[in-house]
């Protein structure tokens, strides 16, 4: 098993439903009516969860170690 390092959120106040983040990575990411979520709020570190998070034109993801944002990256 796998352990847990991240969260990941969807806001779905920016989420503009473009589905980049789903096509990105389909297995942490899905569409659901007309905007983006998570398929699980806690994964481990995966380099393609930072590259939806850098990838979404609205910028309504958000990555979490702990307290401390590492996605979107600056």
């Amino acid at each position: 098993m796998t352990p847990v390092a991240w969260k990941v959120g969807v806001d779905p106040g920016l989420c503009m439903g473009s589905g980049m983040c789903a096509a990105l990575a389909p297995d942490l990411f899905r569409l659901e009516g007309t905007y983006a979520e998570p398929v699980r709020t806690e994964i481990p570190e995966d380099e393609r969860a930072l590259d939806a998070a850098d990838s979404c034109p609205a910028l309504a993801i958000a990555v979490r170690d702990g307290a401390r944002t590492v996605g979107p990256r600056p």
